[in-house]
């Protein structure tokens, strides 16, 4: 059960949007510049950097539904998410994108711990400015969001289904701004 009063059945950060749509309507959208709009990376790789630090954070809403749109989205490739989930060091990765998500572990505990050597790695293998800032702005987005979600308690679901589906939606849509209702957003 949620910390706070949000509507009833709606699992993970849809129903704080809900709840609070004046600041969701501005997370949803940075979710969807940050994995769906321009960028080096594909789509599916900024899933699977949005599932790498919500596992790392122990976020189970958000590491199963962007694990599963990251799923959807590499396709017949879809056994690299869980790879990432169950040991990076033996996933089938991208010289370039293990380097990224070094990083992006790094970012989880503290920006601090990013050292030019990572950098350095990651640029070794190909990563451009563009490829280590969406990186790192995905995972200190992503490490707030997971702190959104589990420091509110929402609703996180345990049949694999639920994740399928919010997977196919996320991978087609991307990040819209759930129907809200008037009488959901009151506190």
């Amino acid at each position: 059960m949620a910390h706070i009063k949000v509507p009833e059945g709606v699992p993970g950060i849809r129903s704080l949007v809900m709840f609070r749509p004046e600041t969701g309507r501005y997370l949803y959208e940075l979710a969807q510049v940050l994995l769906r709009n321009e960028s080096p990376l594909t789509p599916a790789e900024r899933e699977l950097i949005a599932t790498h630090v919500s596992n790392r954070n122990e976020c189970m809403f958000c590491m199963n539904s962007h694990a599963a749109a990251a799923r959807e989205l590499f396709g017949d490739k879809r056994e690299v998410v869980d790879g990432v989930i169950h040991d990076i060091g033996s996933a089938p990765l991208t010289p370039k994108m293990k380097a990224l998500l070094i990083i992006a572990g790094k970012v989880q505990i503290n920006g601090r711990e990013v050292k030019p050597e990572d950098i350095a790695e990651a640029r070794k293998h190909g990563a451009a400015d563009r490829d280590i800032h969406d990186t790192v702005l995905i995972a200190a987005t992503f490490s707030m969001f997971n702190r959104y979600v589990d420091g509110l308690a929402s609703l996180t679901p345990t049949d694999p289904k639920d994740y399928e589906a919010m997977g196919k939606r996320m991978s087609t849509l991307g990040y819209v701004l759930p129907k809200i209702s008037d009488t959901c957003t009151k506190k």
